[in-house]
């Protein structure tokens, strides 16, 4: 039986937006990122795409820390049924805007919580849809010179200087940003409920 008192938990995450949103919620955690290629399931669906990946994450740090709670998460773009993730170079984030301006696309997070010790795991997923101003060239190319792109799924961050590419969104600002917050709580609480039986 695990002490819910003592219980340890990690994010199995580098991304600085998804500890503060962690943090931000009450939670003491430690950090420790997963080192793991994000790839692609030909046919695969976003929501499987996310949720897969999430538990991947979450896995590869649960099995050195079996008795403390892990939590990964995974974020994508979607955009005529083509899933974007991380630009691996400017010019893939440049052509990733153009894209993406004067258009709706959605977002996917998955969350995956694992706690091996007592056999737990959840995985669960949100979305939210979000629409682009137009974009010109000058401001798509300001935007990816600032670096800001190159470590978010679909070139932008929503938080960030990236707030002026998006003109209005449906659903979670959490979930765009990589962490939604209102799906963790209910699958923490499912995973509390399991421990107190």
């Amino acid at each position: 039986m695990i002490d819910l008192a003592v219980m340890k938990i990690i994010l199995a995450s580098g991304s600085p937006r998804r500890s503060k949103l962690l943090a931000d919620m009450g939670y003491e955690f430690r950090v420790i990122p997963p080192d793991l290629p994000e790839e692609n399931i030909p046919g695969e669906s976003p929501e499987d795409h996310v949720r897969r990946l999430a538990l991947m994450k979450a896995m590869t740090i649960a099995r050195q820390n079996k008795d403390d709670l892990v939590i990964g998460a995974d974020t994508v773009v979607v955009l005529d049924d083509a899933i974007l993730g991380k630009p691996p170079s400017p010019e893939e984030a440049v052509e990733m805007l153009r894209r993406l301006s004067s258009r709706t696309h959605t977002v996917y997070t998955g969350l995956a919580l694992v706690l091996l010790s007592q056999n737990i795991t959840r995985t669960e997923f949100d979305s939210t849809s979000v629409t682009f101003n137009r974009l010109d060239e000058n401001s798509i190319g300001e935007y990816v010179d600032s670096g800001e792109p190159l470590d978010k799924a679909g070139a932008y961050g929503i938080q960030g200087m990236g707030s002026f590419l998006v003109k209005e969104y449906i659903g979670q600002l959490d979930t765009v940003i990589g962490f939604p917050s209102e799906l963790f709580r209910r699958i923490y609480t499912e995973v509390v409920s399991c421990l107190n039986r």
